[in-house]
């Protein structure tokens, strides 16, 4: 059966379960945007075998309530920084992407315009652009004082609490979603985010890749009822809503006009060093009694704008962005990997394609800052044995295959 056949189908197919559930419509809608980005994964492709079927068998588990998650992969990942992640089964997945599918339109009039995580024209660009926005209107274009107060959670997403969360994500639902199938999503919420894949998951690598990492960075030692996998679109989705009401106590209660989130890393520009300085014990016991979450003890950061912002891989400093230490530090890791691949060997075309897009993620990256000099610094200097396969385009904006490159 093909994806148009199985549409075709769905009035009929729909006509056996009356009461209020998940559609096949939606499943598929689902679906499509889950294997987007994970379509050439294992777990992907066997489901995409008989994807119709995988899909029929998911709608009838979640309307009858007997669908429960799969069991996750857990491993560890060295960049941008060390992290433990889960990545669910690729049904799971869809779940997921119905979830949100359903609820963030609902979330995006709830938000604040400065929540940059997951979210459409929202990303780390668009936050170090605010920032850069913020400092000029402060500073009245850097004519007068102004500071920038830089903070984070310790261990976020292993202390969100997924009882209280659900809680008020169950409220939310009571009020602004009006689908018939409410109790449905509500229980749904409930399975994926009362769901331990640390208690049943499949661990990829070695236990030594955990060696490192602190314990209030793994969902193996979060508290009882919390902590959310990292990896999955709920979990950040849900994490941009847990914050929700410390978004809008900041902007609101305490009447902070420039102020801006990406996921846990938030901060605030005001024209009183004194004032920020006060917000801090606020802002503590805010996210303490509200949200049962800790602000990091040591990565609060208090400056004039004039000493430049370390934010969300890039530097802020008054008319100029530099692109961050990190990035360029892994931008010359990756270039160092591929030179290893290209060595003594003829590349394959994946291979190729893979230096290609590799290279030009970095390069895409840094296109947005004053990085020119910097760009034909790195690709020069350090690129080798590509240039028989590929080469760079006038400005090192790009990497371009050469016709035949394998």
């Amino acid at each position: 059966m093909r994806a148009h056949d199985l549409t075709v189908g769905l009035d009929e197919l729909e006509l056996v379960y009356p009461t209020p559930g998940v559609t096949l419509a939606e499943l598929l809608q689902a679906y499509y945007g889950c294997r987007r980005n994970k379509r050439n994964t294992m777990n992907a492709l066997a489901f995409e075998v008989d994807y119709e079927s995988e899909l029929l068998a998911l709608r009838d588990e979640i309307n009858s309530g007997s669908y429960v998650p799969g069991r996750s992969v857990a491993f560890v990942v060295d960049k941008p920084v060390k992290r433990e992640i889960f990545a669910a089964d690729f049904r799971d997945r869809v779940v997921h992407h119905l979830i949100i599918n359903k609820l963030n339109p609902l979330f995006e009039h709830e938000f604040i315009y400065d929540s940059y995580a997951c979210r459409v024209g929202k990303g780390t660009l668009f936050g170090i652009n605010r920032l850069d926005s913020f400092i000029r209107r402060c500073s009245q274009n850097y004519s007068r004082d102004c500071y920038v107060l830089k903070l984070d959670i310790r261990g976020f997403f292993m202390h969100i609490n997924a009882r209280r969360l659900f809680s008020r994500l169950s409220d939310f639902i009571d009020v602004e979603y009006v689908g018939a199938d409410s109790a449905m999503l509500k229980n749904l919420c409930e399975i994926v985010l009362m769901n331990k894949p640390s208690e049943n998951c499949v661990i990829r690598g070695k236990p030594s890749d955990w060696d490192g990492l602190p314990k209030d960075k793994s969902l193996f030692y979060s508290p009882a009822d919390c902590g959310l996998p990292i990896g999955n679109l709920s979990s950040q989705v849900f994490a941009n809503f847990y914050l929700n009401i410390f978004d809008h106590f900041v902007k609101h209660d305490l009447g902070l006009k420039y102020y801006g989130r990406y996921v846990d890393d938030f901060v605030l520009v005001h024209e009183s060093r004194e004032h920020l300085t006060s917000l801090i014990p606020v802002l503590r016991n805010f996210l303490a009694n509200e949200l049962a979450l800790e602000l990091h003890p040591k990565k609060i950061y208090l400056q004039h704008y004039s000493h430049g912002v370390r934010y969300l891989g890039a530097v802020v400093k008054p008319n100029r962005m530099y692109v961050g230490k990190r990035t360029k530090g892994n931008f010359y890791d990756s270039i160092m990997r591929h030179n290893a691949v290209v060595a003594g060997h003829v590349p394959s075309n994946a291979e190729c394609e893979a230096f290609r897009a590799s290279v030009n993620s970095y390069l895409g990256v840094m296109g947005h800052f004053d990085t020119r000099r910097l760009r034909r610094s790195m690709v020069g200097k350090h690129v080798r044995g590509w240039w028989k396969y590929a080469h760079t385009n006038g400005d090192v904006s790009k990497i371009v295959l050469r016709p035949n490159a394998s």
